[in-house]
């Protein structure tokens, strides 16, 4: 397996993280999204649609989002599961796995993108140029901070994690997604005690310092 990524971009992230938790290594390929190397014929081959992080396996077979990786590495590496045990803690990872993909990261995208110059007819991930559109960084914005105090509040009612008293992948998700809208000065806007707690216990695991 060779995982095609770049250290900056918060998707190929929760990718590496899963895999630190899960005790795998994975080779891996930067591919400079600063210098725009995903647009590159070489990296096309690759992955069509320009994006990252992209797991090619051994059979030449490619898997090109973050979530369907950490999948396939939770069924190559049952041990020490990230993805839930019974049917009930699958289900609930899988709900806030969309729900952080759909209210946190995707709403920050939405800002930084549709309003940062470096992202000037790009608008979405692709190789095609979409147009900036401002009131969707405006909207952007609003969604992703009513998303973190959400985020706190479910901590404090069932915390420290959040499926209760084990790590799961939608800790990692989400902890990926909040690092990259600070990263972009779109963290929460307020004081959130509870997430600031859970956030400073992830950067200590030696997973995440790695």
């Amino acid at each position: 397996m060779k995982l095609y990524e770049f250290e900056g971009a918060p998707s190929p992230r929760k990718v590496r993280l899963f895999a630190a938790e899960k005790g795998l290594s994975l080779p891996t390929v930067s591919v400079d999204l600063r210098a725009g190397e995903q647009f590159s014929e070489w990296y096309r081959q690759i992955q069509p649609r320009c994006t990252v992080p992209a797991l090619a396996l051994e059979d030449g077979t490619v898997i090109g989002d973050s979530e369907a990786i950490c999948r396939y590495l939770e069924a190559q590496q049952p041990d020490l599961p990230l993805l839930g045990e019974t049917a009930l803690e699958q289900a609930r990872i899988a709900e806030w796995l969309r729900r952080i993909e759909l209210a946190g990261y995707g709403p920050t995208a939405d800002a930084l993108r549709n309003q940062s110059p470096a992202f000037a007819d790009r608008a979405l991930p692709g190789p095609d140029p979409i147009e900036q559109i401002p009131a969707l960084a405006e909207r952007g914005r609003w969604r992703a901070q009513r998303f973190w105090p959400a985020l706190d509040a479910a901590l404090a009612a069932g915390g420290p994690w959040l499926l209760g008293d084990r790590l799961s992948a939608a800790d990692l998700f989400a902890f990926a997604t909040l690092e990259f809208a600070q990263r972009v000065e779109l963290g929460p806007d307020c004081a959130l005690p509870v997430l600031a707690s859970w956030q400073q216990r992830l950067r200590q695991r030696s997973t995440v310092q790695a």
